[in-house]
């Protein structure tokens, strides 16, 4: 989910419409809403969040501070006007990126994939218990050994373990695969690159870590990466009986 913080509700509508038609969930607040939400929410739901995006409030500077201090997810401020000083100064206070309104909503996400991005690559791997993803191109391992996997079904393992318990929209996985302005190859087929990455995980892991739920999106099931799946005893030997004559 990306957070659209303005105190205007014109600008949050008009924004949540147009994410909207892309498939992208929105949340609007304005600058009261924001310092509740971030007082009250422990850092773990904040952690949730894709993007935050800030616009016009009645004190931007404190609200880029208050939302750096709690989280490390990107945080991109839009301005009205073009003004070097402003650009500079939101840059100062810990914004990612600085944009200048009008910007459509596809240059809005490809900047966050390229925030996003540039943080996966600090670091060359994430582990997820049994499963470690490599962030350089490189095939993941299971159990310490290679597993390879076809280029779109690897960036799609890529971006779910990157995006830890988050879940992500069928949209969003395709935005990553393919690139937010790709027009020639259908949504679905993120859907059928999913299918066979799960089958495969599940045949070498002995359990489905794909969870996917209708409306809501996939994630990696952490918990059972973690968990090394209990192999199977021998049956005891029975005693064989004695014949009686």
């Amino acid at each position: 989910m990306i957070v659209i913080v303005d105190d205007r509700r014109a600008v949050l509508d008009a924004y949540r419409s147009m994410f909207s038609r892309i498939g992208y969930s929105v949340y609007g607040m304005n600058s009261s809403e924001i310092q509740d939400w971030l007082e009250s929410s422990p850092s773990e739901e904040v952690q949730t969040i894709q993007s935050f995006l800030v616009g016009q409030t009645n004190d931007e500077d404190t609200l880029i501070n208050a939302l750096r201090a709690k989280t490390r997810v990107p945080i991109i401020a839009m301005l009205e006007t073009g003004s070097l000083d402003e650009t500079l100064q939101r840059f100062d206070i810990g914004a990612d990126d600085v944009v200048r309104k009008p910007v459509h909503v596809r240059e809005i996400l490809a900047r966050i994939s390229a925030i996003r991005r540039r943080s996966e690559q600090s670091k060359t791997y994430i582990d997820c218990g049994r499963l470690r993803v490599f962030m350089d191109g490189r095939d993941p391992l299971i159990d310490g050994k290679p597993f390879p996997l076809p280029r779109r079904e690897r960036r799609v393992l890529e971006y779910l373990a990157g995006n830890g318990e988050r879940r992500a929209s069928r949209t969003q996985v395709y935005n990553a695969v393919y690139g937010v302005l790709e027009d020639h190859v259908e949504e679905c087929v993120i859907e059928s690159h999913i299918s066979k990455l799960r089958k495969k995980l599940t045949r070498i892991l002995g359990v489905n870590v794909i969870d996917s739920r209708r409306y809501l999106g996939y994630r990696l099931c952490m918990d059972s990466l973690r968990t090394p799946v209990p192999t199977a005893q021998p049956a005891a030997e029975q005693p064989q009986a004695s014949l009686v004559v």
